[in-house]
Parts: structure tokens; C-alpha cells; sequence
């Protein structure tokens, strides 16, 4: 199926100013993102081992969480889709999740696993916005629940604005009461990687996407560091 890459992102909308897929014909990556998850979907391997895990995993959003720049890609308003998969901007395209992300959430709400929100939008209104249209299917503990539950509710701290990323640490290390070392940030970007060197907060790059396999990676690079490699 057809993605976005950042490259063709970055080109497209340097060439015009109507959404990337009006322009080029590409339909948006966000169509991988719209599949509903089974019933409780499968953890990280490492959410099932004997091994710690840390206090709380820090997602940037674009290109991390979800496959496109929304303060370039999207035109508001937005209007969540039915089912809350996905929602549309006012050309008509979707926008949602990489398609692991909801499992993932859910996986660190069951591990009680504190979760956090990094990006340098300049559009925090409607990346606020899409986080409170987008649902999370249900859980294994969410038998009832029939349409699943905001994705907003499954953050526990949000730092939304433009910015560096030090800065956002340094108020969710303040906000959720956690140690630097206890930290774990997931980011497509690597310089910003510099919260590692400057805060002590463990990095994880990632190239497309979160998925399961990134989550372990990070996970394991995190134990390998605070000396928990072993049983």
C-alpha cells in the first residue's frame, strides 16, 4: 500500500500548499492505520518477561506515533471517522495512528506503565484535537466498552508546543514525578537524542513507526544501560 515518506512529505508540501495527496496523487499513510485491532492485542515481548521496565515511555507524534507531519499534512477542521479509527481534515483525508500504536497503549495502561506525550508542533491545538477524536480499541479489562476509549486517556502527561525537546523532559520528569533514569523516549529525529546526553533519559530512535519490535528495542536498550539485562 501506498506511504508517506518524509522525503516525499517534505517535497510535496515545499511544492504546493494543497495537501500532499491532492498534489501527488499518493493516497495518505494513514490508510494502514485505520484496521481495528483484535481483542486484546498481543504485548511486547518485553511487557512479559521478568525484567523491569520503565516508569514512563515518552512518544514524540509525528512520524512516530502516527505517519505524517500534522502541521503540514493536515487541514482543519478534523472530524473523527465512525468507529474513531481515524478522522478526516476538510480535504477528505485520513489521519490516525501507525497501526501497533493502540495495542501499545494499551499494553503500558495493563503494565502500569505511565505515558507521555513529546512534540514541536506548531499545531498543538489540533494535535491535542486528533488525540481526543481518535479511539483506542478495547483491552482485555475493557469488556463493555464497546467503542473503546479516547486515546487522550491513555496519556498521562502531554507537552504539545513548539520547543526543544529538554525542555519537554525536564516538565514531564516534573509533571509525573519520575527520575531521568526511569525514562524512556521514543523519536524519529535523532538529535534528539541530545536529551540522553543532557538529562540521562534513554533514547530510542525510531525509522518507521512505532511498532511492538521498536518498543523491545527501546525497552532493552533501557535495561542494557540501568544494568537490568539479566534476570
Amino acid at each position: 500500500m501506498p506511504r508517506f515518506s518524509k522525503a516525499t512529505a517534505a517535497n510535496a508540501a515545499a511544492a504546493s500548499p494543497t495537501p500532499a495527496s491532492a498534489s501527488t496523487g499518493i493516497k495518505p499513510a494513514t490508510e494502514i492505520t485505520t484496521t481495528t485491532l483484535s481483542h486484546g492485542p498481543p504485548l511486547p515481548a518485553t511487557f512479559t518477561d521478568s525484567l523491569p521496565l520503565p516508569r514512563v515511555l515518552i512518544f514524540d507524534l509525528d512520524y512516530t506515533l502516527w505517519p505524517f507531519w500534522i502541521d503540514t499534512h493536515c487541514s482543519p477542521p478534523l472530524k473523527a471517522l465512525p468507529g474513531g479509527r481515524a478522522a478526516k481534515d476538510r480535504h477528505g483525508e485520513s489521519f490516525g495512528f501507525y497501526a501497533d500504536v493502540p495495542g501499545i497503549l494499551i499494553a503500558c495502561r495493563e503494565k502500569g506503565v505511565k505515558v507521555a506525550a513529546a512534540s514541536r508542533t506548531h499545531a498543538p491545538d489540533l494535535a491535542n484535537s486528533l488525540l481526543r477524536m481518535l479511539r483506542v480499541p478495547p483491552g482485555k479489562e475493557d469488556t463493555g466498552a464497546e467503542g473503546g476509549k479516547l486515546a487522550r486517556e491513555f496519556f498521562d502527561n502531554l507537552q504539545i508546543y513548539p520547543g526543544n525537546k529538554v525542555q519537554h523532559m525536564t516538565k514531564i520528569q516534573k509533571g509525573l514525578n519520575a527520575e531521568y533514569k526511569d525514562m524512556l523516549f521514543f523519536d524519529d529525529e535523532e538529535r534528539n537524542r541530545n536529551v540522553e546526553r543532557e538529562k540521562g533519559v534513554c533514547f530510542q530512535l525510531v525509522r518507521d513507526g512505532v511498532t511492538r519490535e521498536v518498543i523491545d528495542k527501546g525497552v532493552r536498550r533501557w535495561r542494557e544501560a540501568r544494568g537490568h539485562s539479566s534476570a
